[in-house]
C-alpha cells in the first residue's frame, strides 16, 4: 500500500475503485468516499459520442460532486477523434484523468469496434490512443483484458505500444474477453504484462476481495497497485481490510449488519435523489444481489427486492428483515465475505 503518481496526478494509495457499468454510479461512489481507503475512483463507461451530443444519460453517468475526487472518467467508442474531443471537453470540465475502456466484453460494445475489440489490432489501437494522449494534459489511462481468448493473449504485445503512445497507467483484468467474469484470474498473465513495459504502472484487477487475495496479486504479478470492483460491491470496507493486511495489522472487525444495511440505505436514498424514485428502485432490483452476499441468509429480502417499486416499499422490506434478524441473530463472523460465487 503506497502513495503514487499517475503522470501529474498524485494519489494517496495504490488501491483504486474500479469502474463497473450500472454500479459505480455517483450515489455509490459518494457512499464509498465516506468509507474511504482508496486513491482513485472511475465512472462507469460512457460513450464518447453521447457526451459530444450532450445526451442526458451520458451527463448522468459523469455526474459528480466536489468530494468525489480524484475522479477518472471512463470513455469508450470506436472513433479516435470522438474520444479525443470528449477527453478535451472533460478536461475543461475538471476531470482528473481519462480512462479508455478496452476490456468490456458486452456484445453491443464489441460489435461497434470498442471495448475488448480494440485488443485485436494493437498497432491500430496504439495510434488511436496517441490521438487522445496528445490532446490533453491530464493523465490518459487504459483498462483492458489479457486478450480476446486463450489463443490470443494480446495484452503483453499491446502494453508497450500503449506506453509508447503516452498512456500513463494500464489496468489489466486477468481474464480474456471470452471468459468475461467466469473462472479465476490469470496472475501469471498479468505478470507477463507487467514485465512487458519499461516504466508505465500496471495495475491488477479481478478476484481481489480481501487482504490475502490482494497480497497474492501484488506478490505474484509485481503490479503497482490494485483496482477493485466486485469486492467493494459486496464489502464497502474492503479497502480498509486490505490496507490493514498489507501493513501487517489485524483486520478491522467486520461491520455489523445494521451498519451494512445503513450503507445500503444511504446508497438507495442518494440514488433516489439523483435519478428519481422509479429508476432508483429499478437499479436496486439488481444491486441487492451484491449487498445480500454480506447479510447472511436473506433470501426473502433478496427476492422481494426484485419487485421493489417505491421508497415506502424499500423501508417496509428492510424493516421486516431487520426485525427478523433481531429475533434470529447470526453468530459473528471474523472475516468479510468473499465474492467467488458472485458474477455480473
Amino acid at each position: 500500500m503506497n502513495p503514487l503518481h499517475i503522470a501529474n496526478l498524485p494519489l494517496a494509495t495504490n488501491l483504486f475503485l474500479a469502474p463497473l457499468a450500472g454500479y459505480t454510479t455517483l450515489p455509490f461512489r459518494w457512499c464509498m468516499r465516506e468509507v474511504g481507503g482508496f486513491g482513485l475512483a472511475t465512472t462507469e463507461l460512457v460513450h464518447a459520442r453521447s457526451l459530444l451530443e450532450k445526451n442526458r444519460r451520458a451527463f448522468e453517468l459523469i455526474e459528480t460532486r466536489p468530494d468525489d475526487s480524484p475522479l477518472s472518467v471512463q470513455l469508450f467508442g470506436p472513433v479516435a477523434e470522438e474520444v479525443r474531443d470528449a477527453a478535451v471537453w472533460l478536461e475543461e470540465q475538471g476531470a482528473d484523468a481519462i480512462d479508455i475502456n478496452m476490456g468490456c466484453p458486452v456484445e453491443k460494445v464489441i460489435k461497434i469496434g470498442a471495448g475488448a475489440a480494440m485488443l485485436k489490432d494493437p498497432k491500430k489501437t496504439g495510434a488511436f490512443v496517441r490521438t487522445v494522449t496528445q490532446a490533453v494534459k491530464i493523465p490518459v489511462t487504459v483498462k483492458t483484458r489479457l486478450g480476446w481468448d486463450q489463443t490470443q493473449l494480446d495484452a503483453p504485445v499491446l502494453a508497450p505500444i500503449l506506453e509508447d503512445a503516452g498512456v500513463a497507467a494500464l489496468t489489466i483484468h486477468g481474464r480474456t474477453r471470452a471468459e468475461a467474469f467466469r473462472g479465476s484470474v490469470d496472475l501469471e498473465g498479468i505478470r507477463s504484462v507487467v514485465e512487458s513495459v519499461q516504466a508505465m504502472p500496471v495495475f491488477g484487477n479481478g478476484d481481489v476481495c480481501d487482504a490475502a487475495t490482494a497480497k497474492r496479486m501484488l506478490e505474484e504479478t509485481g503490479c503497482a497497485g490494485l483496482v477493485i470492483g466486485r469486492g467493494a460491491l459486496t464489502n464497502p470496507w474492503v479497502f480498509h481490510h486490505i490496507q490493514a493486511g498489507l501493513l501487517g495489522q489485524p483486520t478491522p472487525p467486520e461491520p455489523p449488519l445494521v451498519e451494512r444495511v445503513a450503507f445500503m440505505t444511504r446508497h438507495f436514498e442518494r440514488a433516489v435523489q439523483q435519478r428519481g424514485e422509479h429508476l432508483a428502485c429499478t437499479q436496486f432490483r439488481k444491486t441487492i444481489d451484491w449487498y445480500a452476499k454480506s447479510f447472511g441468509p436473506c433470501r426473502p429480502l433478496r427476492l422481494a427486492m426484485k419487485e421493489l417499486n417505491s421508497r415506502q416499499h424499500y423501508y417496509h422490506l428492510v424493516g421486516q428483515f431487520l426485525e427478523y434478524r433481531n429475533q434470529h441473530p447470526l453468530p459473528p463472523r471474523e472475516n468479510p465475505p468473499a465474492v467467488d460465487s458472485v458474477s455480473v
